[in-house]
């Protein structure tokens, strides 16, 4: 051939990192001054990266768009799942599924243990719906305007209700973060989940602990229970509350605890919400198939319990959905450009052992919640940045999703100009910086992962992980010695 093919370039230190900087400008430009979802800054900023990559590194826009569609692929399954959990959310609470488990949780509250109860309670709900802004901006109201009335610091009562919260964020199957970090990293989902156990239950212990010893002080006040009745009153009213409804979010659990997989996992506890919907709600089967589709618009009379319940549907998840694919088409193009390779080369000069490793992770993942303002962001560059060298160093794909959501997914809501933090405040009324030293889970959850980083517990191998093709040849191995 007569046609001299163009020499792609190696990218300098400097090339690499100038579309990062011009996008977190924009970034911060468009979320602090003109008020505006992240998507299109992103869209921006994958445009300035496309336009560095074939003025000065000799790429064409196919081999960009062949390099952002391979990026995509890899978080396919994580979209099926966010599709999936949207029509399960629906289908949960037009079933009685959710607000049973709201009405019950709402009777754990008690003077001397307010706090304690504030983070179980909104963990309860949190696991319940996937998500912490469901929580926070219901429940986590309530239970701010009772803190008020008790003169509990607002501050305070914001970082039980926010630990809480992200602890359902983080651990549950119905959450998009956590099928997304499990995606990023390679990982199943219910390895991704058990995996994480070993760390979120020591830095949710310890803020249990913490919460109640500073809570004794607040023993024999009264608290707001016109406020608490007032809920259960419209719950009650509205929805025929029964402990039969618990069931279906624990057969989720069982199931999962089987090793059944996610999707059909899932794809059982929207059957079972609307079998809920139809046998105990009685709700026409038109009502129950629009709740798939586009969740539940509540009218109860109440207006908190208007807003925690009026959501759900797999539509309700095309926002989140839009992120993802613009925030991995900007990835992706970083990647397959040898940009993202050099930020991360430079970045792991600095990771020795296993441990550094873990820590570089750490810091990644929080410098993008600073940088880039979104803690599905956080989630996705650092996992894409880091997963070969995972397991270039032998350590299994649940490793690198744990310390993504140690990291990524709970330090978001501490970050005053992250879309998590600037919701919760806004939901709370109460500044970011004021809540934040008392969100003891969110805090010591980097600071535990990173502990397991340096001293190696319950790191696992890629020979040791059931689910990798390094663990089948040696099993292999194994048995023909024998």
């Amino acid at each position: 051939m007569n046609v001299k093919e163009k020499v792609k370039k190696e990218p300098t230190l400097l090339l690499a990192l100038t579309p990062v900087v011009l996008t977190v400008i924009i970034l911060i430009f468009s979320v602090s001054v003109l008020k505006v979802d992240v998507q299109v800054p992103l869209i921006l900023g994958t445009c300035i990266t496309a336009f560095i990559a074939i003025v000065f590194l000799g790429y064409t826009w196919q081999d960009l768009e062949d390099g952002a569609i391979e990026s995509l692929k890899s978080i396919m399954q994580a979209v099926l799942l966010l599709i999936i959990i949207g029509a399960t959310i629906g289908t949960w609470i037009v079933g009685g599924v959710v607000p049973a488990l709201v009405y019950y949780g709402l009777q754990i509250l008690t003077p001397a243990f307010f706090l304690v109860a504030c983070m179980i309670l909104c963990s309860i709900v949190s696991l319940a719906a996937g998500g912490s802004w469901a929580t926070v901006g219901t429940i986590g109201i309530a239970l701010v305007g009772i803190a008020k009335g008790l003169d509990i610091p607002v501050g305070l009562a914001g970082g039980a209700i926010i630990s809480g919260a992200y602890f359902g964020d983080k651990m549950s199957p119905l959450s998009d973060t956590t099928n997304l970090a499990a995606a990023i990293a390679g990982a199943k989902l219910t390895d991704h989940i058990k995996h994480m156990m070993y760390t979120t239950v020591i830095a949710y212990g310890i803020s249990i602990v913490g919460f109640g010893i500073i809570g004794f002080r607040f023993a024999g006040q009264e608290l707001d229970h016109g406020q608490i009745n007032g809920i259960l009153d419209a719950l009650a009213a509205n929805y025929n509350i029964t402990p039969w409804l618990l069931l279906v979010p624990v057969i989720v659990i069982v199931l999962i605890a089987l090793k059944v997989p996610a999707i059909p996992g899932l794809f059982a506890g929207t059957v079972l919400g609307m079998i809920c919907g139809v046998v105990f709600q009685h709700q026409d089967l038109s009502i129950v198939f629009n709740a798939v589709q586009n969740g539940v618009v509540v009218e109860t009379g109440h207006a908190m319990v208007d807003e925690l319940l009026t959501r759900g549907g797999l539509m309700s998840m095309m926002w989140t959905v839009s992120l993802i694919i613009c925030a991995l088409s900007f990835g992706g193009i970083l990647e397959c450009t040898g940009m993202m390779s050099v930020i991360a080369n430079k970045l792991l000069e600095f990771a020795k052992n296993t441990g550094s490793l873990v820590l570089v992770t750490i810091i990644s993942a929080l410098f993008c919640n600073v940088l880039l303002g979104d803690h599905c962001i956080a989630i996705a560059i650092p996992g894409r940045m880091f997963k070969d060298e995972y397991r270039k160093r032998g350590l299994a794909p649940r490793n690198l999703s744990r310390v993504l959501e140690d990291a990524g997914t709970v330090t978001s809501p501490l970050i005053p100009w992250n879309t998590c933090g600037a919701t919760m405040s806004g939901f709370l009324g109460v500044p970011t910086l004021t809540y934040l030293p008392y969100c003891f889970f969110n805090i010591l959850c980097p600071i535990v992962s990173a502990i397991f980083g340096f001293t190696g517990l319950t790191i696992m191998k890629l020979e040791d992980d059931p689910s990798s093709d390094q663990y089948v040849e040696k099993k292999g191995k194994r048995l023909v010695k024998e």
